[in-house]
């Protein structure tokens, strides 16, 4: 009987999280809608903008076209719901914060709040340097080198699905500090192991920004250069976070455990004899 009920208190707390967890994602996905309800009406108006450095370049008398029956209505609602989910980000991250703060400890608690808060403006600042440093260089060339002959007309859905690819690129790019500093918090490396392998981190970049934007040297270059720069940035912020660490006796403690251990193993073998 006690061992069921030993069960059953187990079992209480794991429904509980379910339930809790159920809660936010529901609260998650109605703030979503409702951000999507309120931009549906201007859709057109978000995608004008999002085309808009592409127009720019365009040659005279062209536009771009819909080739699918369905995409002038369907792809500027599809365009709303992501704005709307990038809108959200802050409360999606801040429902994530509040279902894992109470598991966390303290120390651990001041590290990943301002982790959480920096990987999200990080990533909108990737999003914004691709909207205004990377398309008006990438859609220049590319609208340069069509053959003679070929008039640039895109289609609305192949444009959409290039630029959120774009975006994403260059948002998880921009979180290059983030990881850095998580490799070193965790204990997976030093910040002088990353240092040292500084040659091997800036050939990768150029083979990320080979991989993930068109193929030429401007947009490769874009993509690259930054990585390398936030790596950088990632390497002084993540020795920040060793000493602050260290300053506050989570690393000494954490070393000084076996030899706590040892004295006790002694103790227990002077008692013996």
């Amino acid at each position: 009987m006690s061992k069921n009920n030993y069960t059953a208190q187990e079992e209480q707390p794991f429904i509980s999280h379910l339930i809790e967890l159920r809660d936010r994602l529901l609260r998650v996905v109605l703030f979503v809608l409702v951000v999507f309800l309120g931009l549906a009406s201007y859709a057109n108006q978000i995608y004008s903008i999002l085309a808009g450095p592409l127009l720019k370049h365009m040659p005279e008398n062209s536009s771009m076209i819909a080739i699918e029956v369905a995409s002038p209505f369907f792809i500027p609602f599809k365009l709303a719901l992501v704005v709307a989910v990038f809108i959200s980000v802050p409360f999606i991250l801040y429902q994530f914060w509040a279902f894992v703060a109470p598991g966390l400890y303290k120390h651990e608690q001041r590290l990943v709040l301002p982790l959480l808060v920096a990987s999200t403006l990080l990533f909108y600042l990737g999003v914004v340097f691709a909207y205004y440093v990377v398309f008006p260089l990438i859609f220049g060339f590319l609208t340069a080198a069509a053959p003679v002959g070929v008039t640039v007309m895109t289609d609305i859905s192949k444009y959409l699905d290039f630029v959120l690819t774009l975006f994403f690129a260059f948002g998880v790019c921009f979180e290059v500090p983030i990881f850095t500093i998580v490799i070193v918090w965790s204990g997976l490396a030093t910040s002088k192991d990353l240092s040292e392998q500084r040659p091997y981190v800036i050939v990768g970049a150029f083979a990320v920004g080979m991989l993930l934007t068109p193929p030429d040297a401007i947009s490769q270059t874009l993509l690259a250069v930054p990585m390398w720069l936030l790596f950088e940035i990632g390497l002084v912020f993540s020795r920040f976070f060793v000493r602050k660490a260290e300053s506050d006796g989570q690393l000494p403690a954490i070393a000084e455990m076996p030899t706590d251990l040892d004295k006790s193993a002694k103790g227990g073998k002077k008692t013996d004899s």
